[in-house]
Formats: structure tokens, C-alpha cells, sequence
């Protein structure tokens, strides 16, 4: 994950993107951050630290750090969007059906077979998202209680 804000500023800098005082503040939250959040969560925290902070601008900001790679949106399941800072390596979701808990997990055969697919058929694969639902453990073990 691009760890820290700074890497982000050069990162944006290097696409020819300013890093203004809304876009660091979203960075921030979103680097702060060990959820997955929505757009109107990034929005509550970011209010926090500057009331003046629109949800436009939140929106806004977040399309062009997921354009700028330094973001990734993810559909968990629900009808909005969540997002979290682009991770150094892959990782993908799980999603509890019942209790909306969300797990993230190390795959290293997705990326086998994605390799092994773009040799074979000779595509270029530019994003790859793995996303399971079901039970987590704790919803299950309820289940027989």
C-alpha cells in the first residue's frame, strides 16, 4: 500500500494532479483507515477535520485517485461502492452475508492463473477483483447455537 501521504503527493504530482489540502485530507482518512469505506463515511471523517469539506469533493477526489491507481473501489456486496488505498500486492474479499464482516485474503493462484491466461491467449489483463460471500465462522457457529 502506498503508505503515506507523501508518496501519494508524488505519486499524483508524477500524473500531472496537484495535491490540494481536500485531496490530502481524503488521503489521510483513507490511509488512516483499516476499513473498507464509502464514499459517505470518507466524507463523516473528513467532515471531522474540516467541516468545509463537500461530498462532491469527496467524490470527486476519490475518482481521481482510483484513476491516478492510488485507490481501489470494491463492491462488497452492497449497492455502494468502498474503498481503500491501492495495496502493494493483491489481495481480495471476503463477504459475510449475515453480518457484513469483511475479510481480506492472499491469493497467489489468482495471479498464476491470470499469468497463465495471458500467455495462453495472449490478452493483457489490467485489473483482476476476486470477491467471495457467505458465512464468516461467527455467523456460523450462531447459526448453531
Amino acid at each position: 500500500m502506498i503508505s503515506s501521504t507523501k508518496q501519494m503527493s508524488e505519486a499524483l504530482r508524477a500524473g500531472g494532479y496537484r495535491m490540494t489540502r481536500q485531496r490530502r485530507l481524503v488521503v489521510e482518512v483513507l490511509a488512516q483507515s483499516h476499513e473498507h469505506l464509502d464514499a459517505e463515511m470518507v466524507h463523516h471523517q473528513a467532515q471531522a477535520r474540516d467541516p468545509n469539506i463537500s461530498l462532491a469533493t469527496v467524490y470527486r477526489t476519490l475518482a481521481l485517485l482510483k484513476h491516478a491507481g492510488l485507490v481501489e473501489e470494491h463492491r462488497l456486496g452492497e449497492e455502494h461502492a468502498h474503498f481503500e488505498a491501492a495495496p502493494e500486492t493483491p489481495h481480495y474479499h471476503f463477504t459475510c452475508l449475515r453480518c457484513g464482516r469483511v475479510i481480506e485474503f492472499d491469493a497467489p493462484q489468482v495471479a498464476e492463473a491470470a499469468q497463465q491466461l495471458a500467455r495462453q491467449e495472449g490478452v493483457e489483463i489490467t485489473d483482476c477483483h476476486l470477491f467471495l460471500s457467505g458465512y464468516c465462522a461467527r455467523c456460523r457457529s450462531q447459526e448453531g447455537a
